[in-house]
């Protein structure tokens, strides 16, 4: 099985943040995958840590630019307009930076020589064809690049850490009792914890407290539940509600809290929760790992018919054989489906299903009630178009970005012979890239781990 960070990394190369776009007239397709509803948020994502700031993105091929806090606008301006694509920017420690740095060198030199370059519409016609640029940190200068502003990053907030630890100015009221408090931050701190069962960690974890403790008192100021983040009347209900509720705490599910805290800053791409429950012994040597106790959070699957959602594959699969007659395990032997194929089919279905048409006779319809019931009052079910419908390369790219039905699919062996033996089932080829798997062993993350275990 594979995870949702192998699609994504297929899915990024066309993703748009923010609305999504309307195709041109006659173009069957969606730059932006679609999301499940369903679906609880993924905890894994990056923590925020970037500081509010009025500074500016610059675009890295025109005068374009945006305020920091409007970045996906110009994301966005960078596909539309450039075809280009950033990977992985929540892991950059300062886009301004990075942005200036890659507009200079793209003035020095074409930006072939540095993205990896990824055709779309591969077997269309050619005037259908079109080129995309990834900057990825799988280019040892984007990597190093990276690494230097996280590292620069990380010695500025351990330095604000430190000035803060030594501040003998601090004054500041108590946020539960008023009372008052002069000198070294670390009073305060302990007095909530101690006197009002409210804590936000050991002082020596925090940093930027001051802004922590403003961001805390203006919640309470707006009535809101610091834990549950519920709206009160007034300050005497809310304070009843926290008392009894026990919601005299954070809630750590807030991102917004995260950049608050050191040890978000340690590693790119990690919140404090994991790498508070990571075993350092482990990250010595990643080559003999054993992951057999690994325990996944359940995996909600969704029908591809109906809302339905099992956390069981089996159970998934069982559900559209007897509720809606499909069989994707039959398609499979009866077609000699390879792994690549069944995500093609899977994307396709999904794809038509969420466009109103029928899969198999292309009807189109109204809306996705009609084409469900067409679908099941004609048969059509099991009745799949011409193999050159959907064995094409657009349907690499998930319909629904977090769809786990794609993770359950067959990757035995011989698929993975048949991919090693016929180029056109890769999913992505770039110019300079033949083995996706470097995506993986080149990250920047796996390095800083490398980094970090070696010096322990």
């Amino acid at each position: 099985m594979l995870d949702f960070k192998y699609f994504e990394c297929i899915a990024a190369l066309l993703r748009l943040p923010g609305d999504s776009c309307v195709p041109p007239s006659g173009q069957d397709s969606i730059l932006e995958p679609l999301c499940f509803p369903e679906q609880p948020t993924d905890s894994s994502d990056a923590p925020s840590l970037q500081r509010p700031s009025s500074e500016l993105l610059v675009c890295l091929f025109c005068s374009e630019s945006v305020p920091l806090l409007q970045k996906d606008v110009l994301l966005k301006h960078l596909l539309l307009e450039h075809k280009m694509v950033i990977a992985d920017v929540k892991l950059i420690a300062d886009l301004p930076k990075y942005m200036l740095y890659w507009k200079g060198r793209f003035l020095e030199q074409p930006v072939t020589d540095f993205c990896s370059v990824i055709k779309t519409n591969s077997t269309g016609p050619v005037e259908k064809q079109e080129d995309y640029f990834l900057l990825c940190d799988i280019l040892p200068e984007d990597r190093i690049l990276r690494e230097k502003l996280q590292q620069k990053r990380l010695e500025e907030v351990l330095e604000q850490q430190q000035q803060e630890r030594d501040d003998t100015s601090f004054h500041r009221l108590c946020m539960f009792c008023s009372e008052e408090f002069t000198g070294n931050r670390s009073s305060l701190l302990n007095h909530m914890a101690r006197e009002h069962s409210f804590s936000i960690g050991l002082p020596d974890n925090i940093v930027y407290c001051s802004e922590f403790l403003d961001t805390l008192q203006s919640k309470l100021d707006n009535l809101q539940c610091l834990y549950c983040e519920k709206t009160f009347r007034d300050k005497t209900t809310l304070k009843d509600h926290m008392r009894k509720k026990a919601h005299r705490r954070i809630n750590a599910n807030n991102r917004e809290y995260d950049r608050f805290y050191v040890i978000n800053y340690l590693e790119l791409g990690k919140t404090w929760e994991e790498v508070q429950s990571e075993d350092d012994r482990e990250l010595v040597d990643d080559e003999d790992d054993d992951w057999s106790d690994w325990q996944a959070h359940p995996v909600s699957a969704v029908c591809l018919f109906c809302d339905h959602q099992s956390e069981t594959m089996d159970q998934i699969y069982t559900h559209m054989k007897e509720a809606h007659g499909f069989d994707l395990h039959k398609l499979r032997t009866e077609l000699n489906l390879r792994f690549y194929q069944q995500v093609k089919l899977v994307n396709f279905i999904r794809r038509q299903i969420h466009q109103s048409r029928c899969y198999g006779c292309q009807e189109k319809f109204d809306s996705r009630d009609n084409v469900l019931r067409h679908i099941m009052a004609e048969g059509h079910v099991m009745k799949l178009p011409d193999m050159s419908t959907w064995d094409q390369p657009q349907y690499y790219f998930p319909t629904y970005e977090n769809d786990a039905l794609l993770c359950t699919l067959s990757d035995s062996d011989e698929d993975g012979n048949d991919e090693t033996n016929h180029g056109e089932d890769v999913p992505v080829i770039a110019e300079d890239i033949s083995n996706l798997r470097a995506l993986k062993q080149t990250s920047v993350l796996n390095q800083l781990l490398k980094n970090r275990g070696s010096c322990s």
